[in-house]
């Protein structure tokens, strides 16, 4: 395993800690959407434009947001199946991860077929952007009604913490290692595995119970189509940029143009008149 692979699965892997730490001392609303500022698409993105042909990169970048609403449906059946499960706390945690993964692969596998044919008839670039918008408005229509979102109650332990990193890495490190072996799709899909959004989910909710991690879903969901965008701006400012200055642009237009306005409209559908539920202040 060459040393783009491995710089990327570390850079990845401690990104997914960040992450729920976020959540954990942020609350739902507020760490829900930082958490999905583009991160681990970052390193995973430079290592296909090292290891891949422009026309592979672009073909792996335009499966990353048909990749995220695959991970759109992940998210709401976290959000929306623990309620209609019967046991105990483990037990439904078990439940809906085993059914939120099972989902992910079948529907991963029916996007993979649905992006190769596409992008026999249309530009990968003008693909990316559609999956891109279609995200989007997933994100909105679930984020538009404010859930409860508390902050966590007690801090993870190092164990917790390192586990989610080890996921994350592993997912990522794969997905670069794909794209040098000319698999551009997969190690799309592979790239956007939601390695952070399920060791977010499980680990939250092992140490704080379910409302914190399903309260950060909605949020997750919006804010996620920040990769997206950072995919579709990548596909032309990597190869033209370069490494370096593209993955900077093509970070500032997702982050600018989409997750600071969703993390701005969040807090102020919360905090309106018709919320019944209360923005949870940092502590």
């Amino acid at each position: 395993m060459n040393s783009t692979v491995l710089a990327s699965a570390a850079f990845s892997g401690a990104v997914a800690i960040a992450v729920t730490l976020l959540v954990e001392r942020w609350g739902g609303r507020v760490g829900g959407v930082l958490g999905t500022i583009p991160t681990t698409i970052v390193p995973a993105a430079a290592g296909m434009a090292a290891g891949a042909s422009v026309a592979g990169l672009e073909s792996s970048l335009a499966m990353v947001p048909m990749g995220m609403i695959v991970n759109g449906v992940f998210l709401m059946v976290f959000l929306h199946l623990p309620e209609r499960l019967r046991g105990g706390e483990r037990l439904v945690l078990l439940q809906t991860s085993v059914l939120a993964l099972g989902v992910w692969a079948v529907l991963g596998s029916m996007m993979l077929q649905v992006t190769r044919v596409a992008l026999t008839f249309m530009p990968a670039v003008l693909l990316a952007a559609c999956a891109t918008s279609v995200l989007g408005l997933l994100g909105l229509a679930v984020a538009r009604r404010p859930r409860p979102a508390p902050a966590a109650r007690r801090r993870p332990t190092a164990v917790e913490i390192g586990a989610r990193g080890v996921a994350a890495a592993l997912a990522i490190g794969i997905a670069v290692h794909l794209a040098t072996l000319g698999h551009a799709l997969v190690a799309g899909l592979a790239s956007v595995f939601p390695a952070i959004f399920l060791t977010t989910m499980v680990g939250l909710w092992l140490a704080q119970g379910n409302a914190v991690p399903r309260g950060a879903a909605g949020p997750m969901l919006l804010g996620s189509t920040s990769v997206g965008l950072y995919a579709t701006v990548a596909m032309w400012s990597l190869p033209s940029l370069g490494v370096a200055v593209g993955s900077v642009v093509a970070w500032l237009v997702a982050v600018v143009g989409w997750t600071i306005p969703c993390s701005l409209w969040i807090n102020h559908r919360a905090q309106g008149p018709g919320s019944s539920v209360q923005v949870q202040e940092h502590r």
